[in-house]
């Protein structure tokens, strides 16, 4: 076991020693921003809880994210009247920028944070922290996706939530199962070496961190959690999804160029067989980018010839509905074997399953929205249906790829992109990692 604790480094994971007198184990940040109302309620339910099941010494600190309303009156009252408490004004709004101002000052040795709706049973805050303190893990995140969670939201709340994992999936091959979940922890070491990588101050401060760790071989704790969607909730579904595809491009571009120093992160328990499959992902993903775009245009050109051929002895709806299909089959089989890499007969036919169901998901998305258009609109112009249609089939296009990459063909389901032999010693049948 690797016991370096140099500059840059992480020190092998041990049990967390006793705290000294007057320092918690455990600081917990609630971040709020106009929270006047929810605050008091949730400060008192969360100290009442930890006072009576948490066995060590801890903190709860308020981070006000420049409230312009009575929460840092509200804040300043609980700090006042609860020993535990501690209040910190910041004069500039982001959950990250308050989560990293204060877990950089934090001097307790695990670090968590959620949200002041208190969406997540407080029941799972301890076996949150728990692999932390033993020295098990360096991260651990709540996880409303995980078979054994209890979940209460909304239909487009729970879809974009699963969208967002798949892309996660599909781009940055990221493993863990729920990047948004506000309610997560992390080893006071491990932060200080996370913080000065992560860029972003808002919404994708949790993911660029998480995305950041796992490529650094750093372990990452899922704790299945009950959580019930708050309807107050003012958090802004379009402007926090597009600044998170915008954080997921970045991140992204910095791991292909190797801008990020991870390599600066000693691994605690010395090379993880996981790093070889992950460190060379950029390259693998901008490969498996021009293999699929150039499968996807010969396949255009064989539907065409396809189309073509069916037309002579047959109308245009079965002529069509033949091209599709066989060109489906020949595109599967050829991204199987030419973008992802993935030899043998082992899997073909679940394969070819897989990729009808992707493109009957591009045929939804594409007929599904000439219908909404005609529905808007009853007479729409040409160009109008054809904006229409080139946006769907874009979407339908880069949906396609990740749900090839995530689903049909996953990592741990063929050959790493850069693997020199076909070498099937780890199926994702028998990887551990799948059952998160």
């Amino acid at each position: 076991m690797r016991t370096d604790s140099s500059p840059g480094t992480l020190p092998a994971r041990e049990h967390l020693p006793a705290a000294g007198a007057g320092t918690p184990v455990l600081d917990v940040v609630i971040p709020v921003y106009n929270e006047e109302k929810d605050l008091q309620p949730c400060v008192r339910g969360l100290h009442e809880h930890l006072t009576r099941t948490f066995p060590y010494a801890f903190r709860i600190t308020i981070a006000d994210n420049a409230s312009t309303d009575g929460t840092p009156r509200v804040a300043g009252l609980l700090a006042e009247r609860i020993a535990e408490v501690r209040s910190v004004r910041l004069e500039q709004k982001g959950r990250g920028r308050a989560l990293r101002s204060v877990w950089s000052a934090s001097d307790a040795p695990v670090l968590a944070y959620m949200d002041v709706d208190l969406s997540t049973d407080l029941n799972a805050l301890l076996p949150l922290v728990a692999p932390l303190i033993s020295g098990h893990s360096d991260l651990a995140i709540g996880s409303r996706l995980s078979r054994s969670s209890r979940v209460v939201r909304g239909a487009k709340r729970e879809f974009i939530s699963r969208s967002y994992n798949l892309i996660l999936r599909g781009s940055l091959q990221a493993r863990f199962s729920d990047a948004q979940c506000g309610f997560k922890a992390i080893r006071r070491d491990v932060a200080q070496a996370l913080l000065p990588l992560v860029e972003d101050t808002g919404w994708f401060f949790d993911t660029e961190l998480l995305v950041l760790a796992e490529r650094a071989g750093l372990r990452i704790h899922e704790v299945p959690v009950d959580w019930v969607d708050d309807p107050d909730s003012t958090v802004h579904i379009v402007r926090t999804a597009t600044d998170d595809l915008k954080g997921v491009w970045r991140v992204g571009r910095a791991l292909a160029t190797g801008s990020l120093p991870l390599d600066r992160l000693a691994r605690p328990f010395g090379d993880d067989p996981r790093d070889r499959d992950i460190e060379d992902v950029p390259q693998g993903l901008a490969r498996q980018l021009v293999g699929f775009c150039v499968v996807g245009a010969l396949s255009t050109l064989f539907y065409l010839l396809l189309y073509s051929g069916f037309r002579s002895f047959a109308g245009s709806q079965p002529a069509n509905g033949l091209a599709l299909l066989v060109s489906a089959v020949a595109n599967t089989a050829a991204n199987r074997r030419l973008t992802f890499r993935v030899r043998g007969r082992r899997g073909a036919v679940r394969h070819q399953a897989q990729g009808l169901v992707v493109l009957g998901i591009g045929l939804v998305l594409t007929g599904g929205s000439l219908a909404a258009l005609n529905t808007a609109t009853t007479e729409p112009a040409r160009s109008t249906e054809l904006a229409v249609l080139v946006t769907a089939n874009l979407a339908a296009t880069v949906l396609r790829f990740l749900l090839f990459r995530a689903w049909v063909f996953p990592e741990t389901d063929g050959l790493p992109a850069h693997a020199p032999a076909p070498d099937r010693s780890r199926s994702s049948d028998n990887d551990p990692r799948d059952s998160r």
